[in-house]
């Protein structure tokens, strides 16, 4: 018999929130195989190897819409996986040195005894925010969990 999971033990089983497998199942990236009686999203084996596959994309970088790309047929070679992780760390890069020019300013006021705008705090605020969901995305997956998930996509999809 083929064991079933509902859109709330998928999420605690994978991390991700039961609003983020909605939005996959709305948009059609990751849709629930099938419906409970009382109208429960049901997702069986097959459609967790799928999520693995959506999960492995977007650890590498790839938007939804590449990944939805991907998941219809189009490879990517090795070298574009590359092309786009360095695009990635370079947004990386420019939102570090943002946030960090911002502190520096506010450091620089609060030694001459002035005190930083509302504004600078608000912009520091938005700069560590952008930062923090890169991080948690980017960190979702132990580093071995995603090797395994990289090796497995890598040699179903582009050997």
């Amino acid at each position: 018999m083929q064991q079933n999971w509902k859109v709330g033990d998928l999420a605690k089983l994978t991390g991700l929130t039961v609003r983020t497998l909605r939005f996959y199942d709305q948009i059609g990236l990751f849709s629930p195989s099938g419906y409970s009686k009382t109208g429960h999203r049901l997702y069986n084996e097959a459609d967790i190897r799928r999520l693995q596959q959506i999960l492995s994309l977007k650890e590498l970088g790839l938007s939804l819409e590449e990944i939805q790309t991907v998941l219809k047929g189009h490879t990517y070679t090795p070298s574009d996986i590359v092309a786009i992780q360095i695009e990635r760390i370079r947004r990386n890069i420019k939102t570090g040195q943002k946030l960090l020019a911002e502190l520096e300013r506010v450091a620089e006021r609060m030694k001459h005894q002035e005190p930083p705008s509302i504004d600078a705090f608000i912009s520091i605020l938005e700069t560590m925010k952008m930062s923090h969901e890169k991080y948690i995305i980017e960190h979702r997956l132990n580093w071995e969990h995603r090797f395994d998930l990289l090796g497995d996509f890598l040699n179903d999809n582009l050997t």
